[in-house]
């Protein structure tokens, strides 16, 4: 047997890839980084901090749409707020003098100081009781539900106690089992029957 020499194994290579590929191969990684040097720090930079970046991104993407949203809706709010403060404005020959309208003012801002106090409470107030009533309501239908899963595992556990006892000689007892099935029986021709009326 011969043994081959390590450095010769490298001139195969050489042989069966040849100098050009490897040659190809620098030149595709050179062009992959973006030329001799890669990237220069400022072209990095600008790629990171690029905003078109971050639209790839579908995380952000739904932060920004959810932002927007918000937004949208807290503006709305706003603007409902202010017409139902807003006094309705009256038309020019209707409108009162302009010494009328300094006392009338100073006045105005007391009461729409204390309605909009009021009013921000009564919204409040109303927001509250609304959210007990409806957690009171949740509470009733969770309460149901839970009765109802204990009533059916109760008897789920009474039937399944029936089915498994034996008799002395270790043989099921056919009359728990017989019942069953006859309760079956009559509760699909009940069904079958109510959907023939």
């Amino acid at each position: 047997m011969k043994k081959k020499n390590p450095s010769n194994r490298e001139d195969d290579k050489e042989k069966i890839n040849g100098p050009k590929s490897m040659m190809n191969k620098k030149k595709k990684n050179m062009k992959r980084l973006g030329g001799a040097a890669g990237l220069s720090l400022e072209a990095f930079v600008n790629a990171k901090s690029n905003s078109s970046s971050s639209f790839s991104n579908p995380a952000i993407i739904k932060k920004q749409r959810e932002l927007y949203k918000n937004a949208k809706y807290v503006s709305k709010f706003k603007k409902k707020l202010k017409q139902q403060h807003q006094p309705n404005e009256l038309p020019s020959d209707v409108r009162p003098s302009e010494d009328e309208n300094k006392t009338q003012e100073g006045s105005k801002m007391m009461n729409k100081n204390t309605r909009s106090k009021n009013s921000l409470k009564e919204l409040y107030e109303k927001r509250r009781e609304e959210e007990e009533r409806a957690t009171v309501e949740r509470e009733a239908i969770l309460k149901e539900k839970k009765e109802g899963r204990e009533r059916a595992e109760s008897r789920r556990k009474e039937a399944r106690e029936k089915m498994f006892k034996k008799t002395r000689h270790g043989q099921p007892v056919m009359k728990y089992r017989i019942e069953h099935l006859l309760q079956a029986v009559l509760g699909s021709n009940g069904n079958s029957t109510d959907k023939n009326l």
